[in-house]
């Protein structure tokens, strides 16, 4: 299979709450997309793996990607280690994504940031001749990093207004962890999903905005963009 977008995050839910609208929308302009969970999301307060699997199979067929996967490296435990590092090398010769979307390098959460650098570090091993691993070296073109919720200045912003119902619908897929039973409601640890469906439209509205639209996901690349047409920019200045 080959890839135009694969989003790589540490958790089940982690893409669908940063970039699940532009990974729908570049479906609709005719792009192949998928995403890999490098954990299965067992440590989490609420739901089983098994549930989480379940509840991440009907968020991927929301959102239309045409993969979806598991890279297995334990929860809670997300980190650039050697074995981590070839298991991703090959997942990402394998598919041989064009684009490849990160975490944030920066994050509450250690497996966040964790996954960031080993995407990161998975992405560039992969195209490494030497390598021993049986699949043709391969290293994808463009890098880019989620930042919804950490508040970098992006370096561009993508218009999810149309694609906004239904990347809600994929974020509620996750019953187990924003729609629980009361039973599961009551813990003595904060836990900040309760309150990410709110905070999430609120980013959607006030990255929407800073755009001109109602709804956007923030990105960060390292790169200066390249621009050929100065005319046609989009946003108004004045």
């Amino acid at each position: 299979m080959t890839l135009d977008i694969l989003a790589i995050a540490a958790h089940p839910d982690d893409v669908e709450l940063t970039c699940g609208g532009t990974l729908l929308k570049s479906v609709q302009q005719g792009y192949k997309t998928g995403i890999l969970d490098l954990t299965a999301g067992e440590m989490g307060t609420r739901g089983s793996a098994e549930t989480r699997s379940e509840e991440a199979a009907l968020a991927a067929k929301i959102l239309k990607v045409s993969y979806r996967g598991t890279l297995g490296v334990p929860d809670s435990d997300v980190q650039p280690a050697r074995q981590y590092k070839l298991a991703l090398a090959q997942r990402i010769r394998e598919l041989r994504p064009h684009t490849v979307i990160l975490p944030y390098w920066e994050a509450r959460h250690p497996d966040h940031y964790n996954a960031s650098k080993l995407g990161y570090e998975g992405c560039f091993l992969a195209g490494l001749k030497a390598l021993p691993i049986d699949v043709e070296p391969f290293r994808p073109f463009k890098i880019l990093y989620c930042t919804s919720f950490e508040g970098m200045p992006p370096t561009f912003v993508v218009d999810i207004t149309k694609q906004y119902e239904r990347r809600r619908r994929a974020i509620l897929a996750y019953r187990s962890q924003f729609r629980p039973a009361k039973s599961e409601q009551k813990q003595r640890v904060y836990l900040a999903i309760d309150e990410l469906d709110e905070k999430m439209d609120l980013l959607a509205r006030r990255n929407g905005d800073l755009i001109g639209v109602r709804y956007g996901e923030p990105f960060l690349q390292k790169e200066l963009m390249q621009i050929d047409d100065v005319v046609n920019l989009p946003v108004r200045s004045i």
